[in-house]
């Protein structure tokens, strides 16, 4: 199957609420998904909406790779995981800062305010009923992709502008401002590509 193309900032998808999926088990919600993953394998992202390959409808895809799970005890990879009319609740006041990038914003990263400790609730494609709480990067993923479902891109999220810029141009600058490595130990910058790009 080739993957279609991924929807870009401007185009008004984006912007757009999407609509409910009135039955998560239907072959047309199947075929959406197996487009979706196409498309996020070809682009090599984490998470996808179905706004982004240009359709309206509440599915996402979402996965976070062991590398980059947080310290957070409870966080932890997650396999490439379907959801249907996934809604999210926080769970307390606490956020964090963490860069992220979109695929339909190449290039670009900034750091965005989320929250720590999520409440998912959500349907599979087979109709099984999902009730979970998601700590750490899989929440930063869920949070970023349910976003696009109601028309929000991270860009509305972030608070400092001075924290977000083009993928080469932030590595240069971090590595700038890194201390040199103490005598006997290593010392690596942090990476803005090592962040979700969704």
């Amino acid at each position: 199957m080739s993957a279609k193309s991924i929807v870009r900032a401007g185009d008004p998808v984006l912007r757009r609420i999407a609509a409910p999926v009135a039955d998560p088990r239907a072959p047309e919600v199947a075929e959406l998904i197996r487009e979706m993953e196409a498309c996020l394998a070809e682009a090599g992202g984490i998470g996808l909406a179905a706004p982004q390959i240009g359709v309206s409808e509440r599915v996402i895809l979402v996965s976070v790779p062991a590398a980059r799970r947080t310290d957070d005890p409870e966080d932890g990879p997650l396999p490439l995981t379907a959801l249907v009319n996934p809604a999210l609740t926080p769970i307390d006041d606490e956020r964090a800062l963490g860069m992220e990038g979109c695929l339909s914003i190449p290039g670009l990263r900034g750091e965005v305010p989320r929250w720590t400790r999520v409440r998912l609730t959500a349907v599979t494609p087979e109709g099984e009923s999902v009730d979970t709480v998601m700590t750490g990067m899989r929440a930063r993923v869920l949070q970023h992709e349910v976003d696009h479902l109601d028309g929000i891109l991270y860009l509305d999220r972030m608070t400092d502008f001075t924290r977000f810029g083009y993928v080469e141009e932030l590595i240069e600058a971090d590595m700038r401002d890194v201390p040199p490595p103490s005598p006997g130990r290593d010392a690596a910058a942090p990476d803005p590509t090592e962040e979700s790009a969704t």
